[in-house]
């Protein structure tokens, strides 16, 4: 599925209504990075400008104006790059200020060249001006210039606005919370990562390099139309150990473990998968060990993330069971409440249990409200990702469990009934795992 015009213009309604009368916002989508010298990287449209306009083309601004009563509506203007044949022949089709109109539905449409032209006009006369602030240094200096020009407009009567509010505060809370069509778009990529997933526990084998099984993951991205929704990790042994790896170029050796962090996005919305699996299909005494205390506090952890549940409680629940496991183990020792207490356990955990996801793969939306952390509400959508990194030089512990890491992720909707896991397709049992690695 895709979205429509008319979901687009649906948000813009909302955002509209919250600005109030005598308003305006301006949005800029991301700009155009240079990879190297001519070379350009993959553009992707900043993730709130797409979310108001569902205009994916470089160069973009929106404009919303709102008129003196909220009766009375509000317009939206967008600013774009106009149709040239040369450069289309190039780089390829653009819709133009025609197609911003016909296509994006905007009320007018103009080039952007006449940006700074045009906005002028548009702030004369408003109380409030709704920015993104701070996204974009560039972008910031052209909007204190406007401001100042339109000051200067005085001796007309005019003037710009005397407020200057947050965008992100409103529309970070609008992206937060989730429609029913968003979630089918985060179930489709979801969907697509398992697979990914599954694939690479299927092909792999010791002497394998990580950048090859990372490219079974791309491959099965690619077939489906999609992108990585950020860098994969594909961490082999004590690579597993390193929270942010990225390198993938080492073998992967029989006898270790493949920690694997990777999922893509679908129609910019992102999923998020962490599996981490034997490279030769069996996992050794210590890696089932370990592996069943995290499994055990990852699923206690999704149980928790249900409505009016604080943010945080999943990340109680994991560290209780994983430090009672770690005891049981012999790889701590002490009073359960005294490690929780001074959190002695972040040897071995030293991240939280999960983080918002939608278009982004740490999206947007407060963790907390008036310093308290806030509840979980329906359509809101969290990883859960406990896990366990024994590093390879940690003498603390028994050589045995060293450059160890596991860690096990999957994407939760909040909903009435409870949890929805989007991402239960692919397997992460002890069982399931080796039953379908042995089947290759």
């Amino acid at each position: 599925m895709k979205l429509t015009q008319a979901d687009f213009q649906e948000r813009r309604d909302r955002l509209a209504k919250q600005m109030g009368p005598h308003s305006i916002a301006i949005i800029a989508t991301s700009p155009v990075a240079m990879r190297n010298r001519d070379a350009d990287y993959k553009f992707r449209a900043d993730s709130s400008f797409f979310y108001l306009t569902g205009f994916y083309e470089p160069e973009a601004v929106a404009v919303i104006e709102t008129s003196d009563s909220l009766d009375d509506g509000y317009s939206y203007s967008l600013f774009c790059r106009e149709r040239d044949r040369e450069m289309e022949i190039w780089n390829g089709y653009r819709a133009g200020v025609e197609g911003a109109v016909d296509e994006y539905e905007a009320d007018e449409a103009y080039a952007i060249d006449l940006l700074d032209e045009e906005i002028i006009e548009k702030l004369l006369n408003k109380e409030k001006l709704f920015y993104r602030i701070g996204q974009q240094a560039e972008f910031d200096a052209r909007v204190t210039n406007w401001i100042t020009e339109a000051n200067g407009e005085s001796r007309r009567g005019t003037s710009a606005p005397s407020h200057i509010i947050q965008l992100d505060r409103i529309l970070d809370e609008m992206r937060l919370h989730k429609s029913s069509q968003e979630i089918e778009l985060m179930q489709t990529a979801s969907t697509i990562s398992a697979q990914a997933h599954t694939r690479a526990m299927q092909t792999v084998r010791p002497g394998m390099m990580e950048y090859a099984l990372e490219a079974e993951l791309n491959y099965i991205f690619g077939q489906n139309g999609c992108v990585p929704a950020y860098n994969s990790i594909v961490g082999g042994g004590a690579n597993g150990c390193i929270l942010h790896y990225m390198e993938n170029d080492k073998a992967l050796n029989d006898g270790d473990l493949v920690l694997i962090d990777a999922a893509c996005e679908y129609q910019l919305y992102a999923s998020d998968i962490t599996r981490t699996f034997p490279v030769n299909g069996k996992f050794s005494p210590e890696q089932k060990a370990l592996y069943a205390i995290i499994l055990k506090a990852q699923l206690a952890a999704i149980d928790a993330v249900r409505v009016g549940h604080s943010y945080k409680e999943p990340h109680h629940v994991a560290v209780r069971i994983m430090v009672e496991g770690l005891i049981e183990l012999g790889l701590m020792q002490g009073d359960i409440e005294e490690i929780i207490r001074t959190e002695s356990f972040r040897q071995f955990y030293m991240h939280g249990t999960g983080h918002w996801l939608g278009m982004d793969v740490h999206d947007v939306g407060s963790y907390k409200h008036e310093g308290e952390w806030r509840a979980y509400e329906a359509g809101m959508v969290v990883t859960i990702e406990p896990g366990l990194y024994i590093a390879p030089d940690d003498e603390t512990v028994d050589e045995k469990w060293r450059g160890i890491g596991i860690r096990i992720e999957d994407d939760v909707v909040v909903t009435e009934s409870g949890p929805r896991v989007l991402t239960a397709s692919v397997v992460k049992t002890i069982e399931e795992i080796e039953a379908l690695m042995a089947q290759v």
